[in-house]
């Protein structure tokens, strides 16, 4: 039996993503200026990924 298409391997995981995790989020706010030290990490402001 052949497998399903959408069982392939990460190979297309290339892909750019439109949500970013936690940490990542922290470290784009850090490098716009918009974080400081001690900020709650609960309660992000919204970012789009960088470019």
């Amino acid at each position: 039996m052949s497998q399903h298409p959408s069982y392939k391997s990460s190979s297309s995981s290339a892909v750019k993503r439109n949500v970013l995790k936690r940490f990542e989020r922290v470290e784009l706010l850090k490098k716009r200026g918009e974080w400081k030290d001690g900020d709650r990490v609960t309660g992000l402001k919204k970012t789009k990924p960088a470019e």
